[in-house]
């Protein structure tokens, strides 16, 4: 966000703070009174093959400028009803992407298939469920939407992304849980396979395959045109997750963050060789018991350095596969 924009918007707070005498902020200011000066993220469908389509979020940092929209979601509209995949990053974009589908079919939304759970993928669920949609997601997931972390997270974006996360947000678990490396589900004669593919950046990610027409909805498994976060993700297997897609038939990659690419094989490889020159750099130093800061400064970067977010993602990948490299066995 802009520092006049920032103030705009703070100023506008807290005015409304004053008129109300709330202390959350967030609890007083209506989602449709922000000013427009934030300049908001335009979401627009896109379509990649017939009847299936996606809204792309922006590349950046969930802020309240951007209402949080930073991931993708699409959806594909079968037969009889419309399956979406994700739910995007707060109920109010939820919404939207509800009211899209609606200029399209008056089809209801009969299910969403989740590729993960982090938050800017799930903070809409909300709106789906209250439509009546069935949730679909990986078991491995049940551990961290009970966890600790997730409530701490949720409560931390209730103050960092106010008001599109407030405090009438709230974690929605699945209501189907799959389980196994691969299942399908079929629905409005459209098939959906669902590859599990963790632990990869999450131990439930999720690829969701659409045979008929080869569109790969790939969550967060493939950062296209910027840097993925990797976390404490176990890299050795993303890669072999990675190995794995590449030989499906792909004609369109919807990827979690980015635009679609029609060169998915690519796009893959990018997203790959970007973890397995992590993982060479940084074993190579975790062997040489080198300090990470050493050898950090001494890694040439340059091939990766021009991608977005690399600056905020790039050192925080390389300390966390550093110390995964310290610990993992051969």
């Amino acid at each position: 966000m802009t520092s006049w924009a920032g103030a705009a918007l703070r100023s506008f707070v807290w005015a409304a703070v004053a008129a109300t005498g709330t202390a959350a902020a967030h609890d007083a200011v209506p989602r449709s009174l922000i000013p427009q000066a934030v300049s908001a993220p335009v979401m627009e469908l896109q379509q990649v093959a017939a009847n299936v389509f996606f809204v792309q979020g922006v590349s950046a940092l969930g802020s309240p400028a951007n209402r949080n929209f930073i991931s993708n979601a699409g959806f594909v509209i079968t037969h009889d009803s419309v399956v979406v995949i994700d739910a995007l990053g707060s109920p109010a974009l939820a919404e939207e992407l509800v009211q899209k589908i609606r200029t399209l079919t008056p089809k209801p939304i009969s299910h969403v298939l989740l590729t993960h759970y982090h938050a800017d993928h799930i903070y809409g669920l909300q709106v789906f469920e209250a439509l009546g949609a069935k949730i679909v997601a990986h078991a491995q997931a049940r551990e961290y939407i009970n966890s600790e972390t997730a409530h701490l997270r949720l409560e931390a974006s209730r103050k960092d992304l106010a008001p599109w996360v407030d405090r009438s947000t709230r974690l929605v678990p699945a209501n189907q849980w799959v389980a196994g490396d691969s299942s399908t589900l079929k629905v409005g004669g459209v098939d959906f396979v669902l590859q599990h593919m963790g632990p990869s950046h999450t131990p439930e990610d999720t690829a969701i395959f659409l045979p008929q027409s080869g569109v790969l909805f790939i969550g967060d498994v493939v950062f296209r045109n910027r840097i993925p976060y990797v976390g404490q993700a176990d890299s050795r297997h993303w890669i072999a997750a990675l190995d794995e897609l590449l030989k499906l038939p792909v004609k369109v990659m919807v990827p979690g963050h980015g635009p679609a690419s029609e060169q998915p094989r690519q796009d893959m490889q990018l997203t790959r060789d970007y973890l397995h020159y992590l993982r060479e750099a940084m074993g190579k130093a975790a062997a040489n018991l080198d300090p990470f800061d050493e050898a950090y400064q001494a890694t040439d970067w340059s091939r990766f350095s021009a991608y977005p977010l690399f600056k905020e993602a790039n050192r925080m990948n390389a300390y966390n596969t550093f110390l995964l490299m310290e610990q993992e066995k051969p």
